[in-house]
C-alpha cells in the first residue's frame, strides 16, 4: 500500500490515493493536528496536496512490523508561492484486508524549507 500511495500521489491520482485507505480511516497529518476521519475528509485533505503538485520520494526502505509500516520520505510541492521540501516519516496501520486504517505523519517546522 505504501507503493500505491506514493505512486498515486506522484500521478496526481486522488482516487488512487483514497483507495489505499479504509472507509473509516483516521489521518493525523502532521501529528498534533485535528484528525481527518473517513473518505470524504481524506479526499478533501489529499486534494490540497494534489493541487499543490506534491511529489513524494522515499528516502529509505519501508519498515514493517505488527500490522504497521513506517517510511521516511520527502515531499516537494509549491506552497505559499514557494517551492518547498518537507521531510516526513509516515506510519500506516493496516486492517486485515490490507487497507490503511490510520496514518500519522511526523514532521515539524524544522523539517520544512525551500526546495
Amino acid at each position: 500500500q505504501v507503493e500505491a500511495y506514493v505512486t498515486s500521489y506522484n500521478r496526481g491520482d486522488l482516487d488512487g490515493i483514497c483507495a489505499v485507505f479504509a472507509e473509516d480511516a483516521v489521518v493525523e497529518d502532521p501529528v498534533g493536528t485535528p484528525p481527518r476521519i473517513g473518505q470524504a475528509a481524506l479526499r478533501e485533505f489529499f486534494a490540497v496536496g494534489v493541487a499543490a503538485g506534491a511529489r513524494l520520494t522515499l528516502d529509505g526502505p519501508v519498515r514493517c512490523a505488527a500490522g504497521h509500516a513506517a517510511f521516511p520520505f520527502h515531499v516537494d510541492l509549491h506552497w505559499d508561492g514557494t517551492d518547498t521540501r518537507i521531510d516526513v516519516i509516515d506510519v500506516f496501520a493496516f486492517d486485515a484486508h490490507g487497507k490503511v486504517t490510520g496514518m500519522t505523519a511526523y514532521f515539524g517546522p524544522a523539517n520544512m524549507g525551500a526546495a
